[in-house]
């Protein structure tokens, strides 16, 4: 009987440590960026959410709309502030962000482009490693889209 409760603290013990493992692992990276002036395409997992076009049905959320001419990057990014987020990279028609989880300390990237010719901002929100995010990246998203609206 000893043995098994040795044995269940134990693999307790060994997850949480892979996890704040992974959460140190995720701090090692960075924001995918554009490539050929659109935001990447999700990972074949299910922790990422584009609206860019030709996103597959898991992945797809709608773009941000603009709601009138005084929408701007500059608003998206004070939207990231108060949702906890710190921009890293911004110019005129692209902005990068991570979220940090307050537990394990995971990494997101939240990244925003401004579609001139559509007068959308697309948006991709994706977790640095693990398999799924539990719908984090698509809530993260809404919630930006009620903050903007």
């Amino acid at each position: 009987m000893k043995w098994i409760v040795f044995l269940i603290i134990a693999l307790a013990l060994a997850i949480l440590i892979l996890f704040f493992y992974k959460g140190y692992e995720s701090r090692g990276g960075n924001s995918p960026g554009l490539q050929q002036g659109v935001l990447q395409a999700c990972p074949d997992k299910p922790n990422c959410v584009s609206s860019e076009e030709g996103t597959d049905t898991e992945h797809s959320i709608k773009p941000l709309l603009l709601t009138d001419n005084t929408n701007s990057l500059d608003q998206v990014r004070a939207a990231i502030g108060t949702m906890g987020g710190v921009v890293v990279k911004m110019d005129e028609s692209y902005l990068a962000a991570t979220f940090t989880s307050s537990v394990f300390g995971f990494v997101d990237d939240l990244e925003v482009r401004f579609d001139r010719t559509k007068g959308v901002f697309h948006v991709r929100s994706a977790s640095r490693v693990g398999h799924s995010d539990m719908g984090v990246n698509r809530k993260r998203v809404e919630t930006l889209r009620e903050l903007l609206q």
